[in-house]
């Protein structure tokens, strides 16, 4: 026994000296790891293109919604005026103006005293007189005439004389009497026709 103690006594002094070796910390150097530059570039630049093809994408979408928006407000501006024109030409047909003015032309004419036939019995209500060509009641109205405060009077302003030129070539005041004698024929014409008118 005292062997084997001796022996435990011999190997604790290794044992401690074998931990203290192994628990005591050393500076090691620092490895320097680089990441992979390319992936990270590759990444970038996918998420770049895709960003801006998106962008592209989207604007186009865009404007080509834009152009059929307005062809179609343009296209529904068409159509709304056609629809009035078409409006308003069967408001035209249905005038009873224009009725009037085509069965005149066919040769019918509005009685003097209406006749009505009562469905219920048939019996007819008022006097059965024929209706003659004279008894056509006027479909047209007469053309308006002014009245005379509003058909003014002509007024005919007669041009003064022209100079004339002597023969030295000086400008000299016309001669009243010489340019009354000299008018043409068509002033004086001109003249006598505003007198009458007036």
């Amino acid at each position: 026994m005292s062997a084997l103690i001796n022996q435990a006594r011999m190997r604790a002094p290794r044992i401690a000296e074998a931990a203290v070796d192994r628990a005591r910390l050393t500076v090691v150097p620092r490895r320097r790891t680089r990441a992979p530059r390319v992936p990270f570039v590759m990444l970038v630049s996918l998420l770049l293109v895709l960003g801006v093809a998106g962008l592209l994408t989207f604007n186009t979408s865009m404007q080509q919604a834009s152009f059929a928006a307005t062809a179609l407000e343009t296209r529904a501006d068409a159509l709304a005026a056609r629809e009035q024109s078409l409006r308003m030409e069967l408001e035209q047909l249905r005038d009873p103006q224009r009725l009037a003015v085509q069965a005149r032309d066919m040769g019918m004419v509005a009685p003097s005293s209406p006749t009505f036939l009562r469905l219920s019995d048939g019996k007819v209500l008022g006097p059965l007189v024929p209706a003659g060509p004279t008894d056509g009641v006027r479909v047209t109205p007469l053309p308006a005439v002014l009245p005379a405060n509003l058909r003014p009077r002509k007024v005919i302003v007669p041009a003064p004389a022209p100079a004339h030129t002597d023969r030295s070539g000086r400008h000299g005041a016309a001669d009243p009497a010489a340019g009354d004698r000299t008018g043409t024929k068509k002033q004086q014409q001109d003249q006598q026709t505003g007198q009458q008118g007036e």
